[in-house]
């Protein structure tokens, strides 16, 4: 499974001066370039996911939308459990339903990612794992998700991921 954090998107204070709510904000265009960037990075280092998930926040979808570009058009699964302050519970069960094989790719935000990486990871819900603006993770489950299980295989900034291209 791998974890992307958004891109860099605009400043919450901006958004509130002109009355629209933080789920409203959008990707900057540095963050998008750099998220353009960094997909080639990233599709480098995993050269085929089945299924992408993002949080209905704007700028989860709209990194999802860079990362489905890169991966052939692939469809994106709006995720509510992604959303900041979702179930880590939910998003393990929607994990449990998605095919063994697959490799699935999951968009949102900190620190809730952070949470559930550790969660699968280490069977707690305290994050020791923080991922960056742009930044991924790959994390090997078992045939059955259940936290606690997971294996790290690497976990890289940005800038990490704008090497691989």
């Amino acid at each position: 499974m791998l974890i992307i954090r958004h891109a860099k998107a605009e400043a919450r204070a901006v958004l509130g001066s002109i009355g629209k709510k933080d789920a409203a904000r959008s990707l900057t265009d540095a963050g998008r370039k750099d998220m353009r960037k960094a997909v080639k990075g990233l599709r480098t280092l995993v050269p085929e996911v089945d299924v992408l998930a993002a949080s209905p926040l704007v700028r989860a979808q709209e990194t999802a939308a860079i990362i489905s570009e890169r991966y052939d058009a692939m469809p994106v699964t709006e995720l509510a459990p992604l959303a900041p302050g979702g179930s880590k519970q939910a998003v393990l069960d929607w994990l449990g339903d998605q095919p063994e094989s697959a490799t699935v790719a999951l968009v949102g935000h900190e620190p809730d990612l952070g949470v559930l990486a550790s969660w699968l990871l280490s069977g707690r819900k305290e994050s020791f794992i923080s991922l960056k603006k742009g930044a991924g993770c790959l994390i090997e489950l078992t045939d059955r998700p259940e936290a606690g299980t997971g294996k790290l295989v690497w976990l890289l900034p940005p800038a990490a991921l704008r090497k691989h291209d």
